[in-house]
């Protein structure tokens, strides 16, 4: 009986080792998707940003210049 129980924990505490090298591999590949999916967020916003600003310049291009005549009240 005792060498049975020696065994299951011998087996057991290998089990446990395993279990823990798995987690730790886990825990990494989750910390590099993380910085992963920072990078991606991060290019996003300055992509975003460059096309809001790209959009702004050509509705400013696209706006008629107001003329001298119609900024000033007519005289009756």
């Amino acid at each position: 009986m005792r060498a049975e129980m020696e065994k299951r924990v011998s087996e057991l505490e290998t089990e446990f080792r395993e279990g823990q090298r798995m987690l730790a591999d886990l825990e990494a590949k989750q910390a590099d998707l993380q910085q992963t999916l920072l990078r991606i967020s991060g290019a996003l916003q300055v992509l975003n940003e460059l096309l809001a600003a790209e959009n702004a310049s050509e509705a400013d291009a696209a706006e008629p210049a107001p003329s001298a005549a119609a900024s000033q009240p007519a005289d009756a």
